[in-house]
């Protein structure tokens, strides 16, 4: 029988529902305004079911492949997805999640408990006013910001100063993941990726190949380092996939931004 979990998020003028997903046993929805916004498989967290987060998710462990605690910042909660991923994959991790609104991070909280020994710190807060205020003083091995769609984006999270900000958070080899949600000719996205070069060493996008013709509406993740990544990690993150799968840097990503 589905249950059902619901609130109503005054903040941002929407309804939040949980819900059984009717395919995967033990597994939930969280939906914000009648759209799927996250999934969480409850009986096993270690399993990230959406493609773009699964992504993310395989990049970081290429990136990171000694399985030990890390320091993480989610800015944007969602249903935790990836911090519950972190915690199986990552034991003992540090982790801060942000959203700015509280009650979407009470209701989550509430309703779909995090693994068992999360070190989970939950700030309310703006994703860039966070980083100026609560955490000026830190600094993260991972970083995920999983806030915004093209056009639709708070542009103060959008500029090469951001970047910037983000940059002087990460660790030495800390990794920045940013998921683009953008539609044709992905304009949106080209302005992420310029502006995440003025500030890392290392840029690349990540996504399912027929993204990288500008045809089609979709996520892509944007990763940035500190520090130069080899090519061999860059073709080790393509062929973890999910797939199918295609990363391009440097010169390749050059091209992509001159359609």
């Amino acid at each position: 029988m589905a249950t059902t979990a619901q609130r109503w998020l005054g903040g941002i003028q929407a309804h939040a529902v949980i819900e059984d997903d009717m395919f995967i046993e033990g597994a939930k929805i969280l939906s914000i305004g009648g759209a799927e916004q996250s999934h969480v498989n409850i009986a096993n967290q270690g399993q990230v079911f959406y493609e773009y987060l699964a992504r993310i998710a395989n990049h970081l462990a290429v990136l990171h492949p000694r399985h030990e605690p890390l320091r993480f910042l989610h800015l944007g909660a969602g249903a935790l997805t990836l911090a519950r991923w972190a915690q199986v994959k990552y034991p003992g991790s540090e982790q801060v999640a942000v959203d700015i609104e509280r009650e979407l991070m009470d209701f989550v909280l509430e309703n779909l408990p995090l693994p068992a020994g999360t070190r989970l710190r939950p700030i309310v807060a703006d994703a860039r006013t966070v980083l100026e205020d609560q955490l000026s003083d830190q600094q993260f091995d991972a970083i995920i910001l999983d806030i915004f769609t093209g056009d639709d984006a708070p542009e103060h999270l959008t500029t090469p100063d951001y970047y910037a900000l983000l940059a002087s958070r990460l660790t030495p080899k800390g990794t920045l993941f940013v998921n683009v949600g953008d539609d044709p000719p992905l304009r949106f996205t080209d302005r992420q990726v310029d502006a995440a070069r003025e500030h890392f060493a290392f840029v690349a996008l990540s996504a399912p190949p027929e993204m990288f013709s500008r045809k089609f509406p979709g996520n892509l993740v944007l990763t940035a380092t500190n520090a130069l990544i080899e090519p061999e990690l860059v073709a080790a993150c393509q062929t973890a996939g999910p797939h199918p799968s295609e990363v391009r840097a440097g010169l390749d990503l050059d091209g992509f931004g001159k359609p």
